[in-house]
């Protein structure tokens, strides 16, 4: 029987060699011509290992022994077996106790010079172990950034650094502005003579604060002779009388601030703007590499190679492993020439003075710069260094070899610019049923008071839409160039015609009380009505549907976690949100609301409205997650090219209507259920 079954095995491809004691002469022979034929047909016969193993062990199976001569019965088979498919017996050792990790370096250098990976850092979408928050570590200073502002004046450079700064401090970045025309004003103020000089050490630096920059500013030597004195407590530096009729050969100041400070053929001056600059550089260095900043903006017109040079070789040599990046203000368009123009007459340097005077002054400086001037290009491609270059505010931008995350975000961002004359409004819902229980998320409808809030709302909107449009035209036909005193029109660049074909979109959630609140609008074809998820309330997680009263007795702990830090908190459970969460979904929102020139009206919900708030009100984070917006509330934002301009109206139930509150400011929130 046994021999019979061997037989079988052996003339089927795939059966294992097997043998039994000694094989008689006709078994060998037989053997061989299987062997031979095996091999003639092996490539075409040969099922895969995996069937051939498990053809194997079937036949096996069907002797009386097994695998490794141990038969079913437990009693030991002489048969050996000779597959590669050999199987090992699975030990019963207990298992050994596991080893915690030990921080370590496994790469070849001990300790570790390579800098780390400067990936994606979004607060409260990222965590690791040298960032539980989110943000950019100390650790990574390669993922922090310096931005230098490269223009001729009056072309938008702090209007740009303004929007930058807003943005990434939004988006909970550290940022701050070191605005070099600040500094250079306090350090080209005069004191009167009797002042005395500050203390000195004997290199020339403030003893009490060396990196103080306007007074470092003030060691320069001017001819062989000490800067004379700064007064730090002054409000206002020391500025040219322009009202005046200028006398060329009357004594004038050691140094003034009219157009002849800028030539650059005034080497005293220059050398006073230089260490300015450099010393405000100073300061931002400080900043992210001391006092926890992620991105500091150099405001200045950094307007020749040489300075850049200076700039760049003075960042490496603080700490090399910086990002730089040079973002360049380029205006060709006349008409926006003449609105920074304005905005420039109305500045500190011209405040309250003569506009003639002070416009042709202006233009004089301006030609100064424009007689050193050398734009972004190939020194900077050369030393591979990054830029970005604006025309005309965004209209047309150039990128050269951006890297990082931070820049390109700003990238993106810096595409969204426009100084369109809109208006954004922002407001809640009307009172829905869940609103009146005090209970969080959900998907309600809205109350009677509810749908008359949307009635309301739809009428006051119309009629300032029209308002507006008439105070713009108004605006427009009573201005002049240079303004006359006290005219503050609002300098807008833009082909005022197109005011008549502006556009209102309203946007909503997806939510049923904040369709329904829109739902007068949606019924009017002048309206264009759409729904946005991204606008969609913070969700609670495991807390939908419940009051602050049911969290604070059933779930304290998480109730208190959430009181102590409200920006940071997640609710938990699936779905389950934080502020830092909707700040993130509601990046490409502000981008889209920065890039339309139409009017806009979001109806949102409150933690919504709070964080769209805090964006255009450039409000600290932790103002964000206690801004006070209670239903009822409404709110109109217009973009201008110095800031925005802001209006608050609550709602008059009686009247069906709503009145502006003069003066308003934000507050912290004193209703938890509001």
């Amino acid at each position: 029987m046994k021999g019979q079954l061997m037989a079988s095995a052996a003339t089927t491809p795939s059966s294992p060699t097997i043998s039994v004691n000694a094989p008689t002469n006709r078994q060998q022979q037989d053997n061989s011509q299987q062997k031979d034929h095996e091999r003639e047909h092996h490539d075409t016969l040969l099922p895969a290992p995996a069937v051939a193993f498990s053809h194997a062990l079937r036949s096996l199976n069907d002797l009386d022994g097994g695998v490794g001569g141990i038969g079913f019965t437990g009693q030991h088979n002489p048969i050996a077996y000779n597959s590669p498919y050999s199987q090992s017996i699975p030990s019963t050792a207990p298992g050994s106790p596991r080893i915690p990790p030990i921080r370590q370096n496994s790469g070849w250098v001990t300790p570790r010079i390579r800098p780390h990976a400067t990936t994606l850092n979004i607060p409260g979408m990222t965590r690791s172990r040298v960032s539980p928050d989110g943000r950019i570590p100390e650790r990574d200073v390669a993922a922090k950034l310096v931005v230098i502002m490269v223009g001729l004046p009056a072309r938008g450079k702090s209007y740009i650094t303004k929007k930058i700064q807003r943005y990434l401090s939004w988006q909970q970045h550290n940022t701050k502005i070191f605005n070099v025309g600040n500094r250079r004003r306090i350090a080209a103020g005069v004191t009167h003579k009797g002042d005395q000089s500050a203390p000195t050490s004997a290199d020339g630096h403030d003893d009490h604060d060396p990196h103080d920059a306007p007074k470092r500013a003030a060691t320069i030597l001017l001819k062989g002779k000490d800067a004379p004195k700064i007064t730090l407590e002054e409000d206002e530096p020391t500025t040219l009388d322009l009202n005046e009729h200028r006398d060329d050969s009357a004594p004038k100041d050691p140094i003034d601030q009219s157009a002849k400070f800028f030539d650059p053929k005034n080497e005293t001056a220059a050398k006073l703007r230089e260490q300015v600059a450099i010393d405000t550089l100073d300061e931002l260095l400080n900043y992210l590499l001391h006092q926890g900043g992620s991105v500091g903006i150099l405001d200045a017109t950094n307007s020749n190679v040489h300075r850049r040079k200076l700039i760049v070789e003075h960042i490496q040599q603080r700490e090399p492993k910086l990002g730089i990046l040079f973002i360049e203000s380029i205006c060709h368009d006349q008409n926006l020439l003449e609105a920074n123009m304005r905005l420039k007459l109305a500045g500190p340097d011209y405040k309250d003075k003569d506009p003639h005077q002070s416009l042709a002054d202006f233009r004089e400086r301006v030609k100064a710069y424009e007689s050193a001037y050398e734009p972004l290009g190939k020194w900077e491609e050369d030393n591979d260094l990054q830029y970005i270059q604006m025309i005309d505010v965004g209209r047309k931008v150039i990128h050269h070899r951006l890297r990082g995350f931070l820049t390109a975000g700003i990238a993106s961002y810096l595409t969204t610019f426009n100084l369109a004359p809109r208006q954004i409004w922002i407001t809640r819902h009307g009172q829905s049923q869940d609103n009146q229980l005090h209970k969080l998320g959900g998907d309600s409808g809205l109350t009677e008071r509810g749908h008359y809030y949307a009635q309301a709302l739809y009428n006051f909107i119309t009629f300032k839409r029209k308002e507006w449009l008439i105070e713009q035209k108004n605006k427009i036909a009573s201005s002049t160039f240079p303004p006359a005193p006290g005219d503050h029109t609002p300098p807008y660049p833009e082909l005022y015609q197109e005011l008549d074909d502006k556009n209102f979109c309203v946007w909503t959630s997806m939510l049923k009380r904040s369709i329904e609140s829109a739902e007068y609008f949606d019924a009017d074809d002048d309206y264009d009505v759409k729904q946005w998820e991204m606008l969609n309330e913070l969700n609670a997680g495991t807390f939908e549907g419940m009051t602050y009263e049911e969290i604070a007795q059933q779930y304290p702990e998480e109730y208190q976690k959430r009181s102590k830090d409200k920006l940071h908190y997640i609710y938990p459970g699936v779905g389950g949100e934080g502020y830092l969460q909707v700040i993130s979904r509601l990046r490409d929102m502000v981008r889209e609301i920065e890039r339309i020139t139409d009017h806009v009206l979001i109806v949102g919900h409150r933690s919504v409205c709070r964080v769209l708030m805090a964006y255009f009100m450039d409000l600290t984070r932790e103002s964000i997650a206690d801004l006070d917006v209670p239903l009822g509330m409404l709110y109109a934002i217009e973009p201008k090219p110095y800031g925005i301009e802001f209006h608050a109206y609550k709602y008059d139930e009686a009247q069906g209507w709503f009145k502006e509150l003069p003066n308003y400011r934000p507050q912290r929130t004193t209703d938890r259920n509001n």
